[in-house]
Parts: C-alpha cells; sequence; structure tokens
C-alpha cells in the first residue's frame, strides 16, 4: 500500500525564519543527520553560494521525508518579494502552506501577498508564529494582527509565556489551564462555521480539544480556518507540535481515479550530468521512465529519461511518480517552469503575487563572452519566465523584466558564480506599455517582389484599461482564406511587443476589416510577414498614449505622522481617500505610480521608525503623459521601414531577433 504524501510549502516574508524552520523538520524526522545554519551559510536548502553568502533563500527548493508513515514533500521557497515568481509556481503544488511571521514584526508587506494568493487558490494553511524569545516579541498582538488585517479565521492551538525572554515558551491551551482569552478566539472563530460548536458554545459547554478535531480538521483542510502554532525555530521549539498538527488536521489530499497524465513544472534546475532537471507535481495518471510525454504549453512531445526524488541534497531514482507526488525528471531538454505536461485541466490555476516592473539591459564585462551571457540568460529564463529574456541580435542588445533591485543584484551574483561571466546592469527603467489615442486604420499591402499576396486593412482603436487585446475579423474567407485569417490573429499579439514609443501594445481592440489574398501569388507566411507592417502603420495614423503601472496602498500608522506620509505621497502623484481613525492610528488607502514609489516601503519606515505598515499591490495599468514616462526607440527592424522588414523577413539579411 502506498505511503499517505502530504506536500508541504513553507512561505513567509524574508527573514521571518521559514528556512530554519525547515532545517529542524528534516532533522527531526532523520531526514539529516545535523541542522544546518543560514548564518553560517549550511541549510540543506540553500543551495547556491549566494543564498549561503547572503543568508536568504532565492530559489525554492524541494526535498521529501518521511514522518510516522507519511511522506512529506516539502518546499521551502524565497522570502523576500523579488522572488514571488518562485513561490507562484510552488502554490499550485501544495497542500498545506506553513506561513511563517515573526513574533516581533507581526504581519508584514509580503505577508498581505501570500495570503492573498493562499486564499485565492484555496490552500489550507498553518500558521506559526516564530522568534517568539526576541525583544519585542508579542504573541497575542499577533493573533490580533492575523485576524483583523488578514481577515483570518484562526484556531490557535498554544498561548505564550515569558514574550520577548530567552525561556520564552508556548503552552498548549487545550491541555493547561491557560490563557482562555485566546482559547476564546479560537471557539469564537470555530463557532462562526460550524452551527454544532456555536450552540455548544453559547450555551457555556465545555469543549475540549479531543470533542473538537474532527470540526477542525474538516474546515482546516478546507482553508476556512486556520490552526496557528509558535516556534522558536532557532532553538529547535515548536517544530514537532508543527508536524502533530500535520498530521492530525491536514490528511493527504485524494487526486481520483484519473489515469491521464498531467503535472506542472515549479522549478527548473541544470545539472552537470543529468542536464536540464523539471521538478513536477503530478496531478493525474502516473508517470514512468521512457514515458513520452506532450509538454502542452508548448506543443511539444519529448520523452522522459529517468525519474528522481530528492532527500536532502540527494538525487534517489525510483520507477514511477502516482498523482499527488512530486519528484524530478530528466531528459526534456526544452522544458521550462511554469510548462504543462499532458492534461491542463486537471493543473489548479496559479496566482500572480507580483509582476514585473523594471526592464533592465544586461552586458558582458568582457565584449567576446557575449554570445555566453546570451545563452547564460536563455538558460536562467528557462529557470524563471517571468524575466522574458529578449535578445535583440541587431542591436546586440540583452534585456531582463525583473521585480526589483534585489533581483538584480542576485541575477549579476549568479551569472558569476554559474557561468564565469562578471556583467554590467543598466540603470532600470519601469516597464510602460501604449495604447491607442484614437480610432484610425492600418493598411498594409504586400505583393512585391513576387511571388507574394497578402493585403490587410485593420480599424484600431482604444480598450478599457487594462482590459489587453481584442481581435475580430469582419473579411469573409472568400476574400483572405481561413488559413491566411490564423496566421494574422497568432501574429498580432507579436506584433504589439513593440508600438512607436517602444513599448508593448495593450488595451486596444484590432478589427479586420477588408482584405485579399491570391489563388496563385500567396503563400504560406505572407500574412504573417504583413500583419506587423499593417499594424504599425496604423498606430502610426492613431498616435500612442503611454501607460505607466500602479500599486494600490493601504497604510496604517500613527495619526501624528498622518500630514509627513500625505505630503511624500503628494510629491510621488499618489492619489488617496480620505483616511480612516481608531485607536489613535489612521489607515489610508489609495493608488501610486510605480516609477515614484519603489522606494516607498523604505520612506515609510524611516518616517515611522518602523511602526508604520504598508500593504502594496500591483493594481495594472494607467494613462500618463509623455513627459512622466519614457519614449524610449524600437529594437531591430521597425515594420515601419517597409523595404528593410521586407528584406529582413526574407532573409536578405541577418537581422533576427526574438520579439518577431
Amino acid at each position: 500500500m502506498n505511503k499517505p504524501i502530504i506536500n508541504i510549502g513553507i512561505l513567509a516574508h524574508v527573514d521571518a525564519g521559514k528556512t530554519t524552520l525547515t532545517e529542524n523538520l528534516l532533522y527531526k524526522t532523520g531526514a539529516i543527520r545535523s541542522k544546518g545554519s543560514v548564518d553560517s551559510g549550511s541549510a540543506v536548502t540553500d543551495n547556491l553560494e549566494i543564498e549561503r553568502k547572503r543568508g536568504i533563500s532565492i530559489r525554492s527548493a524541494a526535498t521529501s521525508f518521511e514522518w510516522e508513515g507519511i511522506q512529506f514533500n516539502l518546499i521551502d521557497t524565497p522570502g523576500h518579494a523579488d522572488f514571488s515568481a518562485e513561490v507562484e509556481r510552488c502554490l499550485a503544488v501544495l497542500d498545506v502552506a506553513i506561513l511563517v511571521v515573526s513574533a516581533v514584526e507581526g504581519v508584514q508587506g509580503h505577508t498581505y501577498s501570500l495570503w492573498d494568493a493562499l486564499q485565492s487558490m484555496n490552500i489550507p494553511t498553518l500558521v506559526v508564529v516564530n522568534k517568539l524569545d526576541r525583544q519585542g516579541a508579542d504573541y497575542l498582538n499577533v493573533l490580533e494582527e492575523l485576524q483583523a488585517e488578514l481577515q483570518m479565521k484562526i484556531f490557535p492551538l498554544q498561548a505564550s509565556e515569558n514574550d520577548g525572554l530567552k525561556d520564552a515558551a508556548f503552552v498548549n491551551i487545550w491541555e493547561h489551564e491557560a490563557d482562555s482569552e485566546i482559547k476564546n478566539i479560537a471557539l469564537e472563530n470555530l463557532s462562526d462555521l460550524d452551527e454544532d460548536i456555536l450552540e455548544k458554545y453559547l450555551e457555556g459547554e465545555s469543549l475540549a480539544l479531543e470533542d473538537l478535531k474532527e470540526k477542525i480538521r474538516k474546515y482546516s483542510k478546507t482553508g476556512n480556518l486556520v490552526p496557528v502554532l509558535g516556534a522558536i525555530a532557532k532553538e529547535d521549539i515548536g517544530t514537532e507540535e508543527i508536524l502533530k498538527t500535520l498530521r492530525d488536521y491536514y490528511p493527504s489530499k485524494e487526486y481520483g481515479n484519473n489515469t491521464e497524465t498531467s503535472a506542472l513544472v515549479f522549478k527548473i534546475e541544470h545539472d552537470k550530468t543529468l542536464g536540464r532537471l523539471a521538478h513536477i507535481k503530478v496531478f493525474g495518471g502516473t508517470l514512468k521512465s521512457r514515458d513520452v510525454i506532450t509538454n502542452v504549453t508548448q506543443q511539444t512531445e519529448e520523452k522522459v529519461a529517468q525519474l528522481k526524488k530528492v532527500f536532502a541534497h540527494k538525487l534517489e531514482s525510483i520507477q514511477e511518480l502516482l498523482a499527488g507526488d512530486v519528484g524530478v525528471i530528466s531528459g526534456l531538454s526544452n522544458v521550462m517552469a511554469g510548462d504543462i505536461l499532458g492534461n491542463a485541466e486537471l493543473v489548479p490555476k496559479q496566482s500572480i503575487i507580483q509582476h514585473p516592473v523594471l526592464t533592465v539591459q544586461v552586458r558582458a564585462v568582457k565584449e567576446e563572452q557575449y554570445a555566453a551571457l546570451a545563452e547564460a540568460l536563455s538558460i536562467l529564463n528557462a529557470e524563471d519566465p517571468t524575466m522574458d529574456f529578449t535578445w535583440y541580435k541587431e542591436d546586440k542588445e540583452l534585456h531582463l523584466k525583473l521585480m526589483g533591485a534585489i533581483q538584480f543584484e542576485i541575477i549579476k551574483a549568479i551569472i558569476m558564480e554559474r557561468f564565469g561571466i562578471d556583467t554590467e546592469f543598466s540603470d532600470p527603467t519601469v516597464i510602460y506599455k501604449e495604447t491607442p489615442s484614437t480610432k484610425a486604420e492600418g493598411f498594409v499591402r504586400y505583393w512585391m517582389p513576387k511571388p507574394c499576396w497578402a493585403i490587410c486593412t485593420f480599424e484600431i482603436e482604444p480598450g478599457e484599461l487594462n482590459s489587453g487585446l481584442v481581435y475580430e475579423s469582419k473579411v469573409s474567407v472568400d476574400k483572405i482564406a481561413r488559413k491566411y485569417q490564423n496566421e494574422i490573429e497568432q501574429t498580432i499579439p507579436k506584433a504589439l511587443q513593440q508600438g512607436i514609443k517602444g513599448w508593448e501594445v495593450s488595451d486596444l481592440k484590432i478589427t479586420l476589416i477588408d482584405g485579399e489574398d491570391h489563388q496563385v501569388h500567396s503563400n504560406p507566411g505572407d500574412f504573417i510577414l504583413a500583419t506587423p507592417m499593417g499594424i504599425m502603420n496604423g498606430l502610426k495614423n492613431t498616435d500612442t498614449s503611454l501607460l505607466e503601472p500602479f500599486f494600490y496602498f493601504e497604510i496604517k500608522a500613527s495619526e501624528e505622522l498622518l500630514g509627513a506620509i500625505a505630503s511624500d505621497l503628494t510629491n510621488r502623484r499618489a492619489v488617496f481617500a480620505n483616511p480612516e481613525f481608531a485607536n489613535g492610528k489612521f489607515i489610508l488607502k489609495g493608488k501610486t505610480p510605480i516609477a515614484t514609489s519603489l522606494n516607498l516601503s523604505t520612506r515609510l519606515h524611516s518616517i515611522t521608525g518602523g511602526k508604520g505598515k504598508i500593504k502594496l499591490s500591483f493594481g495594472g495599468y494607467q494613462k500618463c503623459s509623455d513627459e512622466q514616462g519614457v519614449i524610449r526607440e524600437f529594437k531591430g527592424v521597425n515594420p515601419l521601414d517597409e523595404s528593410q522588414w521586407i528584406l529582413h523577413k526574407r532573409g536578405a539579411f541577418k537581422a533576427d531577433e526574438r520579439k518577431f
């Protein structure tokens, strides 16, 4: 009989102690013989040299262990918001998330984003309040924040003693006479979910934990109730209670009897011997070595070479991976993180935590390493496709999209560590977009030099903000054959990746209103070549407006600091509503351009002496003037230069670049 499997992920705002907690779990269950340390750079799940040097997790790390007949697949995720893409891919893998919160800092900026993502994907969650022995720790305050700021229905299993002192400890409030206030919080939240418990609670009946276990399990499994434990990870306090709670309240997930193979690639890494390794979770069917599997994301078929599982640092060969299990496959030479293998319908939709908001150009310090750098960035892009590596070959430029300044520093260090290439990064630029200013038409007639024939007229008009692209054809297949219309529709998103101001064009409607093919002269690919010329012609006729990305924010701080904070926000072109006041504090909600607000969290920390709280979330795009934004030159061959574009696409000279 197969062992029950529970896939757990450890998530937290940076420096809350999750990697130390991971080490404790591995040590307690016998997966490792001695515990590593984040501070000394010996943590099992920090594999990169840069992780060991900085003492932070940059990439997710998966490992497996067994405890009391249960197989746990554990994923330690990065804590810094700049590496949210790693976390996003891991969330779909999880049966249970362990959300670690510092007893001192409480709910922090990234905690909000993580909790929103967990809720959107209905992932059962266990909260662990760590670092109770640090000065300033306040367990009860953290419980109140979880409820008030995250709207979380918590079920505390413990109370604390001696917060902020070396002899700090946790006691089980259900086995000892302990804090009745915390016990009441637990019972009130459970009563809100269950009428039977509510009736007994209102009648004052004594409710023992043993009598509540079935109810706690029921609502924890659905994510509606969130058990809370305490820990002092650096002293290995609380580890066994975490394991017992996972065992008691989060049973192994059932995956049904679907025999069709389905899997998600949540991590890519490279091995000197095995090549590209894909960490996957199987959602349906059984995967074996030598199986041929369809990569539905890339529309390719590849053969699985070997199957492995990770135990601590070691890869061990296995015969098969069953639904619900996590493992590693080799042999898929082109696979990328986030790819879906087999049946896509069985894979949960991923939640977006953060969006890349900055673009940067990367150069090799030694010019002769230019091609090697391009290859290195291609490899890193497979590991994190949100970097959207773009190689403009004609301009000899290499561009990335990244989350923030910390990520720039880390990528630079990784390129040196793994590939031996010293790099320079340009100053980052916020990623703008552009959208049509008015309705206009774009015409293209590609009929020379023969044989070729593709004639189109596009109507281009503004759409609703943040609506993306809407396409429609009003041309009959008698005028343009279906196969050529398919070419047009597939090419339009690529044609919009650079507009007349150098940015992706979005929030528009494009309608094909006229055109013709030719029975003799039209060839496959003619409309692929012609479409960008027609689209760019239309964008030139309509002119475009810049769109800038913005954050929604929610700030909480002391009333006396309102003036200073409001003034700072106004200088950033922020827009905000009237503040709300309660208990000597204010809450301010609004939105602010990302270009002016990259250091907003740091500035708030300075103004409030670290006592203010800010929640930032990506809000989308809004219009801005050309002066407020950035206009950049078109990279590569511009379709507006029709003769050069035609020569380029017909291979008259080598000016290939990835966008088209």
